[in-house]
């Protein structure tokens, strides 16, 4: 049995925590739900249990005996209080960008490269939600033809921008202004997720091309990014073209991707089947369908690889890692 400490107890990600713990009999002694100042005192349900929400504050936490801590509260809460949990022995899994190119701290999914929670000194990252559901399929496909060149082009939903994206898209189906986003997102798409930065890319779309990398322990690897975000409540979908480095069959790539870890095969256009978020909201995998060639260059394919973004992309994925080390 081990004691567990949720760092962002209170917000999306904190919450689906609780639930996946819950749900996958996760072996836990003792809990500690950790949030702001302005949520402690709260109380919360765990398996029948009442908890009550405490401060995160280095005199809270340097009293306790914790195995793990699953953060989801900010990048900023992260650098300032995970080496403080990492250095009363807990192995902190950190959902903030804060760690993940740190070189020192490995970026995991647990289907792609469990190998790297080897080398962790106490913290482990959690990677993007929407680089996180790229990369089972884009895994199986590199180590059996080799990727040469990645396109990316997401349609991410209100959820991933949390409590307020999800309000901002409430609010303006009744004609009420944004405060999360810059521009209405009821009716409308945003091509813009996080800050812009110097070189005309977003951070999110910098995000995806350098985990991607780092996931697939590829740093040489052309990748290029496109995020949207759209008037979705829940579950990112994403176009993916890729350029091969050896010819390919469809018919393998379909039956490659059957058995990756992860991944579910949705994709039958006679049929009309094909992943959406409705469809795979509060699923554990990864699903992809339209899959098809790319005509316009040798060894090109399309994808089109949707999931819980809230799930997958960020708790599950998590949970999944500290399983990863139980069993390890």
């Amino acid at each position: 049995m081990y004691n567990v400490a949720i760092v962002g107890a209170t917000g999306n990600v904190g919450r689906k925590f609780l639930e996946i713990l819950d749900e996958r009999n996760f072996p836990i002694k003792n809990l500690y739900l950790y949030a702001s100042k302005r949520s402690a005192g709260k109380k919360m349900t765990f398996k029948g249990n009442e908890y009550t929400v405490i401060e995160t504050c280095k005199e809270n936490i340097e009293d306790k005996e914790l195995d793990f801590a699953l953060f989801s509260a900010g990048g900023d809460t992260s650098l300032e209080f995970a080496p403080i949990f990492s250095k009363i022995g807990a192995v902190v899994i950190d959902n903030s960008s804060a760690w993940r190119m740190d070189p020192k701290v490995p970026l995991v999914v647990p289907e792609v490269n469990p190998e790297d929670i080897k080398w962790h000194n106490g913290i482990i990252a959690n990677p993007n939600c929407s680089t996180i559901q790229a990369m089972p399929v884009l895994k199986a496909i590199d180590d059996a033809y080799g990727l040469k060149r990645v396109i990316y082009s997401t349609y991410q939903a209100v959820s991933g921008a949390g409590m307020q994206g999800i309000k901002d898209l409430e609010d303006g189906l009744k004609g009420v202004k944004p405060k999360k986003f810059p521009y209405p997102i009821a009716g409308n798409c945003l091509p813009h997720i996080d800050v812009f930065l110097e070189n005309g890319y977003t951070k999110e779309e910098m995000k995806m091309i350098q985990e991607t990398r780092k996931i697939l322990h590829n740093p040489d690897l052309k990748i290029t990014a496109t995020t949207v975000r759209v008037p979705v409540l829940n579950s990112h979908s994403e176009s993916i073209n890729l350029e091969l480095n050896k010819e390919f069959e469809v018919s393998d790539i379909v039956s490659l991707l059957n058995t990756a870890k992860g991944v579910v095969v949705y994709d039958n256009i006679e049929e009309l089947k094909y992943p959406t978020p409705l469809s795979v909201t509060g699923k554990d995998e990864v699903y992809v369908g339209r899959i098809r060639r790319d005509f316009s260059i040798d060894n090109g394919l399309n994808l089109w690889v949707v999931a819980d973004n809230i799930r997958k992309g960020a708790a599950l994925n998590a949970v999944q890692i500290a399983e990863l080390m139980i069993n390890k």
